[in-house]
């Protein structure tokens, strides 16, 4: 049966108990004495509560002990744990507790030992009219946050049974790990509310990019070509006879002309056809939520006894 911290069991465990989470709450005797304060909660494998881990800093500087669910009752409104039947000389004798320590059967033993002492058996009259202790009766998972109720008679065992290391369950000591509850209780209605917020969630990517596409275009140009044209004619005076010395002739080159033309001068240019800009723009809309919401009610069958209900409002 191993004891684990609370945390350790549940790191979300004060969503199940919530405002009943006991750490950091004052620990006092029957007589109204404080005698030190919850450290931690161990639960076992099945999520059950079984001890409070108690520093006993007003009574014993630097020591943490175990206090069984049992011997222990809550005062949620004077923010109270009870020690039930806890005295200095008990305190004393209890071993002290350390997260270094192996939480096995004979260290348990060696703590419930303390508890059994008939030595212990001090007056456990209810403390207050609105003391409860802790409830365990069902697995932390499935437990609601701590009810109230006084646990008179629940100190040590009439008698001196054997508990053996391979058959122990704590069922076996109901002093030590149950609960009595008395005629006075308080019971906690509760109820459900709609809660509306807003949490921003991402919905997807944009992602803008450019391609290049491609197409093929024809252009025309005109070009010109320049030519030799030789013409022969027949002149007016063909067949008159020159002046002498007015004939010339030579060989060889008489006359030279250049010969231009165009050509095609084609190529590629780049210009800005438009531009594109990216943003956001926020739409506002409504979003409508219906849900069905639950309340307790309380519920007394009296058999016909006339019972005196008062309200006490907030």
């Amino acid at each position: 049966m191993p004891l684990v911290k609370i945390e350790d069991y549940d790191p979300n465990y004060r969503d199940s108990l919530g405002d009943s989470d006991l750490k950091g709450t004052g620990v006092y005797t029957q007589a109204d004495e404080k005698i030190g304060t919850v450290n931690d909660i161990l639960v076992d494998e099945d999520g059950q509560f079984r001890y409070l881990v108690v520093d006993l800093g007003f009574w014993i500087f630097g020591k943490q002990v175990l206090l069984p669910v049992g011997r222990s009752q809550i005062d949620q409104n004077s923010d109270r744990v009870y020690a039930i039947g806890m005295t200095r000389e008990q305190a004393e004798n209890l071993p002290e507790f350390s997260d270094r320590l192996a939480l096995d059967y004979d260290y348990e033993e060696s703590v419930r030992n303390v508890y059994r002492t008939p030595a212990v058996g001090a007056s456990t009259s209810s403390v207050t009219d609105t003391a409860a202790p802790v409830d365990v009766s069902m697995p932390l998972e499935a437990s609601a946050p701590l009810d109230v109720a006084s646990t008179a008679g629940m100190t040590g065992a009439s008698a001196t049974p054997v508990y053996s290391r391979d058959t122990y369950n704590y069922q076996q000591e109901p002093a030590l790990f149950d609960v009595n509850n008395s005629n006075n209780q308080t019971l906690k209605l509760y109820q459900e509310r709609l809660i509306a917020n807003k949490k921003r969630v991402k919905t997807g990517d944009v992602t803008v990019g450019k391609h290049i596409e491609t197409e093929t275009a024809q252009v025309s140009v005109p070009i010109e070509k320049e030519r030799i044209v030789i013409e022969r004619v027949t002149p007016t005076d063909a067949g008159v006879t020159v002046a002498p010395g007015e004939a010339t002739f030579r060989e060889g080159e008489v006359a030279h002309v250049e010969i231009y033309e165009e050509t095609a001068d084609i190529h590629k240019e780049a210009f800005v056809r438009e531009e594109i800009k990216v943003r956001k723009e926020v739409e506002s809309e409504t979003v409508e939520a219906k849900e069905t919401l639950r309340r307790e009610e309380l519920d007394v069958n009296t058999g016909g006894i006339p019972v005196d209900e008062r309200h006490d409002r907030i």
